[in-house]
């Protein structure tokens, strides 16, 4: 885990550059495949559905750990939890949330540069308006036909770009 100094920095946009790995609804599964694609990252962002503290503490011996409660994060570990965040990576500002139809007004008005979402488990990056949009899909059980999937987030004097990551080949 990062520390104080090495969080702050990378917020204020120190070194204008970041890459992040995105989860989302993991549901208590740690798959050694997700920790693979997560090594080198500066930051993780998890969307919720997270299943467990022992998620989180994986997490953590990576990189520094944004995560919000998702609607099956109800057990005790989970009462600090907010409900969405707003992380600074790299001068940018990210909205993380669950569920993106919980999304309340304008991301673009309200001075997002991207909203990072889960909760559906389909791993979707696009734009609306000029802000990114992505949900990583679901890094857990698998869900229907749905891929396993995370995302990664690269930051780079002051623009950001999504990639949506498999992390397996199965379907």
């Amino acid at each position: 885990m990062g520390t104080k100094a090495e969080e702050r920095d990378l917020a204020e946009g120190a070194g204008m550059a970041a890459t992040v790995g995105v989860v989302s609804d993991t549901h208590g599964l740690v798959r050694p495949e997700l920790l693979a694609h997560l090594r080198g990252v500066d930051l993780i962002l998890h969307a919720g559905d997270i299943g467990g503290i022992e998620v989180l503490e994986a997490l953590r011996e990576i990189a520094p750990v944004h995560a919000v409660r998702g609607n099956v994060d109800r057990a005790e570990w989970a009462a600090d939890l907010q409900g969405n965040l707003i992380v600074p990576v790299a001068g940018l500002r990210f909205f993380l949330l669950h569920d993106i139809h919980k999304l309340v007004g304008d991301p673009e008005r309200a001075g997002f540069d991207a909203i990072v979402s889960g909760h559906s488990h389909t791993p979707v990056v696009g734009k609306r308006g000029r802000v990114l949009i992505v949900n990583p899909g679901s890094a857990g059980p698998r869900r229907f036909h749905l891929p396993v999937s995370m995302a990664r987030i690269r930051v780079r004097d002051g623009v950001a770009e999504a990639e949506l990551v498999r992390l397996l080949d199965d379907v």
